[in-house]
């Protein structure tokens, strides 16, 4: 059995009622202008014969469930009986990710699974009305999600200093909770491991540890964006990003962006504004399911003659 659009469709279409009618637009398969310039074409991403292979054997059972899936279970997070472990890459990434999905969003046509399928150690997903408190640690979360306040990527250290707990001279590390009081005189060296104290509790203070997405369609990101448990974090927008998203809304901007793109290219981003270290492909392969999937619509609407 070969997959093409009407399969991937038919496949997230079983799961019960449909869901109201401003989600039904979702449904659609829309073409993103980036479906004409084919961003994807340069990813460094682990083989996908594996998914070729499945591909042509059809659906397949989920070893904990035996639900019928094609490639992986939408619902326990792990690649069907036709797809092994082994073959699927694995993802490090430097932050942890906390995923909160619309309990209205479909399971199938969600591409949050896919952060969980790849990088399993360092992704959480949570349904809403589940959400942790985060009220604690806003010095070291940030939501990505684009809104009036939000920064760039490469602002974040700077906004993050206004959620610290611990002043300058506050920490754990051997350096005085009080302030310094003033010397007759200071020797060169203490001055200098001084400064380095400060600078390493400032550094310590506004260093992101965790990063939030909300994984819904968006004309139902109001109910949890409004969630009193997420006000007051700090906001990201990945601005300058466009979607490649085969269910693209219509009336939206192409810079809203699928989760699985967000959260790939918030990395990227990260990683170069962040770390300041040259991107040479490390978190392409969050891209493999979404990549493959583009890749047999495009073909399926170039077959048709849609494009």
């Amino acid at each position: 059995m070969s997959l093409n659009s009407s399969t991937i469709l038919n496949e997230e279409n079983s799961q019960g009622p449909k869901r109201n009618v401003a989600c039904l637009e979702s449904l659609e398969l829309q073409t993103p202008p980036s479906f004409q310039d084919d961003p994807l074409q340069n990813l460094q991403l682990a083989s996908q014969k594996v998914l070729e292979k499945a591909k042509k054997s059809g659906r397949s059972k989920c070893p904990r469930c035996s639900g019928s899936r094609m490639f992986y279970c939408y619902t326990c997070f792990v690649p069907v009986e036709t797809v092994p472990t082994t073959e699927i890459p694995t993802v490090k990434l430097p932050l942890k990710i906390d995923i909160i999905k619309h309990p209205n969003e479909t399971d199938g046509k969600s591409t949050a699974v896919h952060a969980k399928l790849l990088a399993p150690d360092d992704v959480t997903i949570y349904k809403y009305p589940c959400i942790p408190e985060y009220k604690e640690r806003r010095h070291e979360v940030a939501l990505i999600f684009p809104g009036p306040d939000s920064v760039s990527v490469k602002d974040i250290a700077f906004h993050l200093q206004k959620y610290s707990r611990k002043g300058v001279g506050d920490s754990d590390n051997g350096c005085s909770k009080e302030p310094f009081l003033k010397k007759a005189r200071v020797e060169p060296t203490e001055e200098k491991d001084l400064n380095e104290c400060i600078s390493s509790n400032m550094n310590e203070s506004t260093k992101l540890k965790k990063v939030i997405f909300i994984d819904s369609t968006w004309n139902q990101t109001n109910k949890i964006i409004t969630d009193e448990r997420l006000q007051g974090l700090l906001q990201i927008e990945l601005k300058t990003r466009k979607t490649c998203f085969w269910r693209h809304q219509k009336g939206k901007p192409d810079t809203y962006l699928s989760t699985i793109e967000a959260i790939y290219y918030f990395f990227v981003d990260y990683h170069q504004e962040i770390l300041k270290e040259n991107y040479k492909g490390q978190y392409d392969n969050l891209l493999f399911f979404f990549s493959f999937m583009y890749t047999l619509i495009k073909n399926a609407k170039c077959g048709a003659g849609k494009e």
